[in-house]
């Protein structure tokens, strides 16, 4: 069968976990964070580049969600039981847009765990059949990749901080909205954020044992992700950071 391989919804071949295609797509996930931390100080210092910054991202983000849409509509198979943006990430990427344009610090204390997390752990393990280099392929890993960034501009950039109150505010915020999603679920016979059932890619919910009980697993896995995310990258620093302060003082003394 001849079909167009950037964009028809049907394919010759599946979405290959850890092939080459997807590790270059995580590399270049990982070389575009790093390249924002190394310029971390140059774009603190020029606003105009810092505006530059943020909608670009933002500007992203939507034409990634539109992209989306679009492709449905042309496909023929836009539902409002699997096309509306109910998964996390997509949640999660309306929601950077409004914290890049706002710069919401109360979006940022959710976003910074609910969307370097969930963005995180789907790059990983993509619910994801179109190979490269299809227009699905590529959206997945520019939007996904996208909302890391926002969070980690607002972070290295705009200097904002997440605390032990927004990680427990995450955890709130996440159970409130999964059970919105839920009703939403059993009102338009749908899965989003797999509520009903697993996905049918593999998924790291595949560890997690059989409905309902991997909901409840899926929890703690995530806040222990956030809680590694806070303890890792911010409480550690500052406890050595603390230390070797006070054993400079002591030295001087």
């Amino acid at each position: 069968m001849n079909h167009n391989l950037f964009w028809d919804r049907y394919r010759d071949q599946d979405f290959l976990m850890f092939s080459t295609p997807h590790l270059i797509a995580l590399s270049i996930v990982v070389l575009c964070c790093l390249l924002l931390y190394v310029s971390r100080f140059v774009l603190r210092t020029h606003s105009g580049l810092k505006l530059s910054i943020r909608l670009l991202l933002a500007l992203l983000l939507i034409a990634c969600e539109g992209g989306l849409h679009v492709w449905y509509v042309s496909q023929d198979i836009w539902s409002r039981s699997s096309s509306l943006p109910l998964e996390l990430c997509g949640i999660t990427l309306l929601l950077s847009v409004i914290m890049l344009l706002t710069r919401s610090r109360l979006l940022y204390s959710f976003l910074y765990f609910a969307g370097i997390g969930g963005a995180f752990i789907a790059l990983l393990t993509p619910n994801l059949v179109y190979p490269f280099p299809h227009f699905r392929f590529l959206l997945f890993f520019i939007a996904h990749g996208s909302i890391i960034l926002a969070s980690l501009y607002m972070t290295w950039i705009e200097g904002y901080r997440p605390t032990w109150r927004s990680l427990f505010f995450t955890m709130l915020c996440l159970n409130i909205v999964a059970a919105c999603v839920y009703a939403a679920d059993r009102l338009l016979d749908s899965n989003y954020m797999f509520l009903a059932h697993k996905p049918s890619t593999f998924s790291v919910l595949d560890y997690f044992g059989p409905y309902p009980y991997y909901l409840l697993v899926e929890e703690a896995f995530a806040f222990v992700i956030f809680l590694l995310m806070f303890l890792i990258f911010f409480k550690l620093p500052e406890l050595y950071g603390s230390r070797h302060s006070r054993r400079g003082r002591i030295r001087m003394r």
